[in-house]
């Protein structure tokens, strides 16, 4: 018989969650430290929403897509993946100095040999194009679905962000973008870096067949992440957050009652994530960051 928390999905969101870390060196503020814009959206556990749609953004890349398709484990763990770069990026934005160099190694080193040929022409790349994971323009466009999801996530489900608020954050994500080796020619400020999502939804994504297959895996996960009453949560959440053409392509439903169940949501988070204690709004990963300040 199941219990009252493996119904709930409980065990299952909790078996996704990236671990709590080390407290790592007392004193070691790590690469950007508590006053920096990264803390405080990242510090923020309601941006995991936005992870089913970086996911999709991702694989709408043909050469990110037939990486993940023919070098992973995906269709097998398709949270993996979420996990995984959810467990980066706490580390390197809250983690030591030590910590965050750790975690980009060990990402680097996954990637050294993610390497191939697109097997079928698709969309702008014919055939052949050569793909690897380290390739700059990809941890690219890997770092902007991240950097650019997070702060959608934040403005719909906290509120809105200063223009100038939202630079600061982007200035210390470029700085966490050349890390993971995304091209140094990145856009200078977060509206050149929307304006970039945007050319690539209408210029270089396409959805194929192989995309769609990926894509139900991370929407509708076997097996289930959540109980029978809320799996269709990721879809609305991916279909909201989403450029319209990307949600359009992967014909996700955005009907007028998605659009009211969107923004009830929207509303209601805006109004209670405020008022939740720390240990339930925020990461572990800050909480034992200012541990450590405080060491």
């Amino acid at each position: 018989m199941r219990s009252a928390r493996d119904w709930l999905g409980i065990s299952s969101v909790v078996g996704m969650l990236p671990p709590t870390p080390a407290t790592g060196l007392p004193g070691d503020a790590g690469l950007f430290g508590p006053q920096s814009a990264a803390w405080l959206v990242f510090r923020e556990r309601v941006n995991l929403t936005g992870g089913p749609t970086a996911l999709l953004l991702q694989l709408a890349h043909p050469l990110v897509c037939a990486g993940v398709a023919e070098h992973s484990g995906f269709e097998e763990d398709p949270l993996r993946r979420l996990q995984a770069t959810l467990d980066a990026t706490l580390t390197v934005i809250f983690g030591d100095h030590d910590q965050a160099q750790m975690a980009v190694d060990a990402v680097a080193r996954r990637h050294r040999s993610v390497r191939g040929r697109l097997r079928l022409g698709t969309g702008s790349f014919a055939a052949g194009t050569p793909y690897r994971a380290d390739d700059p323009e990809l941890a690219m466009w890997v770092f902007a679905t991240l950097t650019w999801t997070a702060m959608k996530a934040t403005c719909s489900f906290l509120g809105p962000v200063a223009p100038a608020d939202r630079d600061a954050y982007y200035a210390d994500m470029r700085q966490f973008g050349l890390l993971f080796g995304a091209t140094p020619t990145m856009p200078p400020d977060y509206s050149a870096l929307d304006a970039y999502v945007h050319q690539m939804t209408r210029d270089v994504l396409v959805v194929s067949s192989v995309t769609h297959r990926l894509a139900r895996q991370v929407l509708m996960p076997e097996p289930p992440l959540l109980p029978p009453p809320l799996r269709a949560l990721s879809t609305l959440l991916a279909a909201g957050l989403l450029p319209a053409s990307v949600r359009d392509a992967y014909a996700l439903p955005w009907r007028r009652r998605d659009r009211i169940l969107f923004a009830a949501l929207r509303t209601a988070t805006r109004s209670t994530v405020p008022a939740l204690p720390a240990s339930v709004r925020f990461w572990p990963h800050y909480r034992i960051a200012q541990q450590r300040l405080r060491s």
